[in-house]
């Protein structure tokens, strides 16, 4: 077995406080109770710089639209056109307009999508 020295010592301590302070990290967008109203997925509705967006559980009622398990069942429109959204491992959303830029909920990809956009319209995205 290797002998432990100061360099290793040092070095194992750094892992594991890194590893520690790793897991303490909280969800952009979340607060320090790890719950936050802007976070839930619970359906939106509403008009964002003169766009409407909305967003809901994939299969509740309403605009229909295809889903295939990356938005972890939940759809986003703009004005009507399925904005194609996918939910991250750490719990952040991406769409496929703000794709490098992740946010916290739906409805901060919505209104991402709407800033990008700049007032164009959003194209309807074929499916696979």
């Amino acid at each position: 077995m290797p002998e432990l020295t100061r360099r290793r010592a040092l070095t194992g301590a750094a892992v594991l406080a890194a590893a520690v302070g790793a897991q303490t990290l909280v969800a952009p967008g979340a607060s320090a109770a790890g719950h936050s109203h802007e976070g839930s997925l619970e359906p939106f509705d509403e008009v964002y710089r003169g766009r409407r967006i909305q967003g809901r559980p994939a299969g509740m009622g309403g605009m229909g639209g295809h889903h295939h398990g990356h938005g972890a069942g939940y759809a986003v429109f703009v004005d009507g056109v399925e904005l194609h959204v996918m939910r991250n491992a750490d719990g952040s959303w991406i769409s496929v307009v703000s794709h490098y830029d992740p946010v916290a909920t739906p409805r901060a990809a919505a209104r991402a999508a709407v800033d990008e956009l700049q007032g164009a319209a959003l194209l309807a995205f074929p499916a696979n």
